[in-house]
């Protein structure tokens, strides 16, 4: 397990100032999670998320973009939450952290599930709590460190596996699908309200 020590070495500084900058390991490896589900890019994961998920009027599309935007965060993340599963055998504080960042992930689930529901029903019989957990299960560090890590997936099949197990887990594959709007789609419907 990295120290607080060698991460100051590496770093350049103190261990005070790490401390001081920080609070300890916890407060460093939170500030590693939060800089990981920003993802590559200059807008948020998070916001383009929540941009695809305003703009795709057919929920199957919609679930297949989360698959993809799961597939473009949990390299950067999963590894760290593992780490943080680890450490949390034997430190407490590390523990409250995992904690805190599985419930929020969940929350984060349960708020797409209702976005979802807005647009269409679930599969018979299931609520929106179930669907948030199945989200959430299917966002786990866990789900990726099996398929990516262990059985060799690339991150792209983690990916569209995601979407498509979205899919079919929540979806009615009764009802109609719509055609899909892509954010592309919407920025161009509105450049042309523009012009006129």
């Amino acid at each position: 397990m990295t120290t607080i020590a060698s991460i100051a070495q590496d770093a350049g500084t103190s261990v005070d100032t790490i401390y001081k900058s920080f609070g300890g390991k916890a407060g460093v490896l939170r500030v590693m999670c939060e800089d990981a589900l920003v993802g590559p890019g200059p807008i948020p994961a998070e916001q383009r998320s929540d941009a695809m998920q305003a703009a795709e009027t057919d929920p199957a599309q919609m679930l297949r973009g989360l698959g993809a935007l799961t597939a473009e965060v949990a390299p950067r993340i999963a590894p760290l939450l593992l780490l943080l599963a680890t450490a949390a055998e034997s430190d407490h504080v590390v523990a409250q952290l995992r904690a805190e960042l599985d419930t929020a992930r969940l929350d984060r689930m349960t708020k797409v599930a209702r976005t979802l529901v807005g647009k269409t029903p679930l599969r018979d019989g299931w609520s929106v709590e179930e669907a948030a957990d199945v989200m959430w299960t299917c966002s786990s560090p866990e789900l990726y460190r099996l398929l990516v890590l262990t059985c060799g997936w690339t991150p792209a099949r983690y990916g569209q596996f995601v979407g498509e197990a979205l899919v079919g887990s929540l979806l009615d594959p009764d009802l109609p699908t719509v055609e899909p709007t892509t954010l592309e789609t919407v920025r161009c419907r509105l450049a042309g309200r523009a012009q006129k």
